[in-house]
């Protein structure tokens, strides 16, 4: 009896060995455990930026536009009829100013800050760099400089090229500072005759509130060396674009859409192909008086 007992569980142990080395359950009648490879098992390292999708732009400023109806009269206007003004800050150098300077400015500041019983909104927006002026206006320089000696010439040469990569491979950021003050008009407060007159005063009376709000903050700022400008519906645009296009910003820039004609109107009705020879040849002409202009400048 004593064998048959050994032989048992010698029998048990082989039965359970067997099962955990096939990765089975050790009762028959189990679940079964799913077997994965993990040889062909991508692993996730969260240290790795390849798992980054670097397409996917950050939206900083979706919340805010959940109910936007668009850009009217150099402000944002929602559906509620609450409008935004916007307005861009020149900071100050603060930490080059003396102890004396930099309470001047605090004072200011927060006198400021307690007068202002209204909604506002402090927005910091960071892009990157953009050197391609600077860029052009230096190889521009070089071109049409000609008292420069070859070995001069091909410096300058390699150094825009350099310029030109470092901005390319080492991206570097600045920051935009705005000041957004937020105005909502009652419909219900203001008479008018047509639906027409009624859009027009509310969009005057939005208008003649955030300005005042404007004024009053520029006015305040400029005792602390703070410039405000006020943004007009472009600015408006080329903030939108910034906060919703970061990095296709560096590329397809915003200040090329207006010389590129990518905002200008355009005929999208049939036309025959006498028209379209025409409006060719007549920007063909218009560019040909363009460059007999230009030569007729430095010849002048």
């Amino acid at each position: 009896m004593r064998d048959v007992l050994v032989f048992i569980g010698f029998g048990i142990g082989l039965w359970i060995f067997y099962r955990i080395a096939m990765k089975e359950p050790i009762i028959p009648w189990g679940e079964k455990k799913t077997r994965e490879n993990n040889r062909f098992k991508k692993k996730k390292n969260p240290n790795n930026k390849s798992n980054i999708d670097l397409d996917e732009e950050p939206q900083p400023f979706k919340d805010l536009f959940k109910d936007l109806e668009g850009i009217q009269g150099h402000m944002l206007r929602y559906k509620d009829d609450t409008f935004v003004m916007l307005a861009e800050v020149e900071p100050v150098n603060y930490f080059l100013l003396s102890q004396a300077e930099q309470e001047a400015i605090d004072v200011v500041f927060e006198r400021w800050l307690a007068q202002t019983n209204y909604r506002f909104q402090i927005y910091l927006q960071n892009r990157y760099v953009d050197l391609s002026d600077q860029i052009e206006s230096m190889r521009k320089s070089m071109e049409d400089a000609e008292d420069l000696s070859e070995n001069a010439r091909e410096y300058a040469k390699t150094m825009v090229e350099d310029l030109t990569e470092w901005q390319r491979i080492a991206p570097r950021f600045e920051t935009k500072r705005y000041l957004l003050n937020i105005y909502q008009v009652k419909s219900n407060d203001i008479s008018a005759d047509n639906k027409d007159e009624l859009e027009q005063k509310i969009v005057d009376k939005a208008f003649s509130e955030l300005s005042r709000r404007y004024f009053a903050a520029r006015n305040q700022l400029r005792k602390a060396r703070i410039d405000v400008q006020l943004l007009t519906s472009e600015g408006i645009t080329e903030v939108l674009y910034h906060a919703f296009n970061r990095k296709r910003a560096v590329k397809s820039r915003f200040k090329d859409f207006g010389p590129n004609e990518m905002l200008s109107l355009f005929v999208t009705s049939d036309q025959d192909d006498i028209r379209v020879n025409l409006v060719k040849e007549g920007l063909e002409d218009e560019a040909v008086s363009e460059k007999e202009r230009e030569e007729e400048d430095k010849a002048s």
